[in-house]
């Protein structure tokens, strides 16, 4: 928890554990993943890690598309990137992870 309240997230949590710690796993110790102790502990974000992560880049990449128009190698990255992102949206709605109604809007998440 205290990791968390410092602003890493769960990954880079596990990392710390392993690398300073010598921690390799939380599961075998706790019986949990990180996520699951930081869901408990409600001190977990709506949006699953990696579609965060996404949404960021995507977020940077429309950004620099809008001053730099003729850039076409990064409009390719960006239309990747949104495929991912609804793609992902779509399996985490299916698991319910999401709710139905979330949609990816890229002058919405401009906010995010």
């Amino acid at each position: 928890m205290k990791l968390y309240k410092e602003g890493h997230s769960p990954s880079k949590i596990g990392i710390i554990l392993r690398d300073q710690h010598g921690i390799p796993l939380t599961k075998p110790i706790t019986g949990k993943s990180v996520t699951q102790i930081l869901k408990e502990r409600k001190m977990f974000s709506s949006l699953p890690e990696d579609l965060e992560n996404l949404l960021r880049k995507a977020t940077h990449l429309h950004v620099h598309y809008d001053k730099n128009k003729a850039d076409l190698h990064n409009k390719r990255s960006l239309q990747m990137m949104e495929a991912t992102i609804y793609k992902l949206s779509k399996y985490y709605k299916r698991k319910g992870v999401l709710p139905p109604d979330w949609k990816y809007s890229p002058k919405a998440i401009s906010l995010f």
